[in-house]
């Protein structure tokens, strides 16, 4: 399906800033000098009102996988001997039979290097929990095993495939291409700009509950708050039409953004759903500053990738019923 990167800048950028009363939030973006500490410490860099500042535009593409392959287990980290001599994508490999293949090796953004064998930090053995026997029975319901990868109908496809979202946490976790993320600040807000399928996060910070436990939304309710120097987001409500794995409506997000220095966010998040999974699990993945803008991500449902897909379906059909003849 066709993803394409537009050279015009986002252009609801302004009215993003509009929605939330920002005062010269274009200057969240830019370096800003780091004091000294009295222990000779830098001290983290502070917005003009003194909460610590994330504004700016970040990335998260690594090449450290989701989680620990079985080769690796027992290794949480690598020396940098081993991280470099570990196999690296092949260019322009052909595709299996039947398939029409997608983008070449120059269209990936692999991102940096790192000496982690998982993203995954919790459990130890950096591998995501088993789900719970509730959670198996569940997934075979038929209001939750919609399929995704039917081809009757556009309804078949993933909600990333419709270009709709690609849900929480996915959209915060790095893969292939596009993981570029603008945040910006205001006293009341954090809002969070995602260059893949375009999402928009927008962060209460004024302690303001939940919404009522009956409304489902495709990136959950989050309300945040500062802890020290970390921002930590509470992220509940989510819809049962999405799943993350099995989990969906049941699911709990609490994610953490440190700036640890000028050029580094250290994120981490925490997934709970006990109806789920048989223990809470945590991903940490670092995001680094990186140079802008962000452009427009010009995925759109209705595009001709699922119309091409869905006809191609159905000359296939037409096909055996030819050869059936």
């Amino acid at each position: 399906m066709p993803r394409t990167n537009l050279t015009l800048v986002v252009s609801f950028t302004t009215a993003l800033t509009v929605a939330l009363s920002v005062v010269a939030v274009s200057g969240q973006a830019r370096k800003q000098p780091e004091p000294s500490t009295g222990t000779g410490q830098k001290a983290a860099l502070r917005t003009a009102w003194g909460d610590p500042d994330l504004g700016g535009i970040w990335t998260n593409s690594t090449t450290t996988p989701l989680e620990r392959p079985a080769a690796l287990a027992g290794r949480q980290t690598l020396n940098e001997r081993e991280a470099a001599e570990l196999p690296q994508p092949t260019a322009d490999a052909p595709p299996p039979a039947g398939d029409p293949g997608t983008y070449n090796e120059f269209w990936w953004e692999r991102g940096r290097r790192s000496t982690r064998t998982s993203l995954v930090v919790d459990p130890p053995d950096g591998r995501i929990p088993p789900l719970t026997p509730e959670a198996e029975r569940r997934e075979k319901q038929p209001i939750y095993n919609t399929g995704r990868s039917g081809t009757d109908s556009w309804l078949d496809r993933s909600l990333y495939e419709r270009c709709i979202t690609r849900g929480m946490p996915d959209s915060m976790i790095p893969g292939f291409y596009n993981h570029n993320y603008h945040i910006f600040q205001t006293r009341d807000y954090v809002a969070i700009l995602i260059e893949m399928i375009h999402d928009v996060r927008i962060i209460p910070l004024d302690g303001r509950p939940h919404v009522n436990s009956s409304v489902g939304l495709w990136l959950g309710d989050a309300r945040g708050r500062w802890e020290g120097d970390t921002l930590v987001v509470d992220t509940t409500n989510f819809t049962y039409k999405n799943s993350y794995r099995g989990s969906r409506e049941g699911l709990h997000l609490v994610e953490r953004f440190r700036r640890v220095d000028a050029d580094t966010i250290d994120y981490q998040f925490t997934v709970d759903d006990p109806k789920t999974f048989t223990r809470p699990w945590t991903v940490a993945t670092p995001m680094a500053r990186t140079p802008g803008p962000v452009y427009e991500y010009a995925c759109h449902e209705g595009n001709y990738g699922m119309y091409n897909l869905l006809v191609a379906a159905r000359a296939e059909e037409q096909a055996a019923k030819e050869r059936a003849k």
